[in-house]
């Protein structure tokens, strides 16, 4: 089993090419996934009017969707824009939240997946078991319950939708049709802020705008941003006294990630499952 070749060198191509991503999302973290959009050197737009957002979505180098307080303007937006990034071939992330909570949102999100053409779907355990159609348990948008054969479930759910999956968790999963990679990155402060997940669909539409490659992106994304988050629990970007204060500091790590070098995540991504 091999993995890829990431190396966080690759983050210059984001730096270098300051790609614009239109990011459809919900209005709970609206800013946050901004401020990460531009902390990793893109450039963020959030444009949502069905008026405006294809003409929007045609000049930019990647498309987020993320439908956490989705709504049915909010739905018709989305596929607007969905439709433009297809016809124009720009990349397009999705993040599914709340599927597997409500039949709405399991409508949504397979509406979303299947009519259009996705390059990575990012959710956590609960989100991507259900939109693949299995068990589970998603409880508000926050995934519940064990999921030992998540690499398997990402695989399928890849394989169904024609994407790159990423599975967000204790441990993360990225998946295409062929294989599985756990990317063991991160540290559990990560999860005493609401909105990590909405920040690496972020994240992933940041690398995928510079990056062609949907798989090497969303590894590269991924290892990233949970080592960003481990420089920040470690106090390498300040002291931190509690959740608050440490979103702070993770924020600073994602925009001096490369400046503080860390080691290669190459050693931190093991291939578990090859179809």
């Amino acid at each position: 089993m091999t993995v890829p070749d990431v190396d966080l060198a690759g983050l210059a191509d984001v730096e270098e090419t300051t790609p614009l991503i239109n990011a459809l999302t919900n209005n709970v973290t609206t800013n946050d996934v901004a401020q990460v959009i531009r902390h990793w050197g893109g450039l963020p737009v959030m444009s949502d009017d069905e008026r405006e957002v294809a003409d929007m979505v045609a000049g930019a180098q990647a498309l987020l969707l993320n439908m956490g307080t989705v709504s049915e303007t909010g739905e018709a937006a989305m596929m607007a824009a969905g439709r433009a990034a297809n016809e124009a071939g720009v990349p397009v992330v999705l993040d599914p939240v709340g599927v597997g909570a409500t039949p709405t949102r399991d409508r949504v999100g397979e509406r979303l997946a299947g009519d259009l053409d996705v390059s990575i779907v990012n959710g956590n355990h609960g989100e991507i078991a259900a939109l693949t159609g299995e068990d589970a348990e998603v409880r508000g948008v926050e995934s519940v319950g064990e999921y030992a054969d998540i690499a398997e479930t990402a695989i399928a759910c890849a394989r169904e939708y024609g994407a790159v999956v990423v599975a967000s968790g204790e441990t993360d999963v990225v998946a295409t049709e062929a294989a599985a990679y756990e990317v063991q990155t991160g540290h559990e402060m990560m999860s005493t802020v609401v909105g990590t997940g909405c920040m690496l669909g972020a994240t992933l539409a940041t690398v995928a705008g510079a990056v062609d490659d949907a798989e090497r992106a969303s590894l590269l994304g991924t290892a990233a941003f949970g080592l960003a988050g481990e420089a920040a629990a470690e106090g390498a970007f300040g002291d931190y006294q509690g959740p608050a204060s440490y979103q702070i500091a993770f924020r600073d790590a994602i925009a001096g990630l490369r400046e503080a070098n860390p080691d290669s995540p190459r050693s931190r991504i093991r291939q578990v499952v090859e179809a």
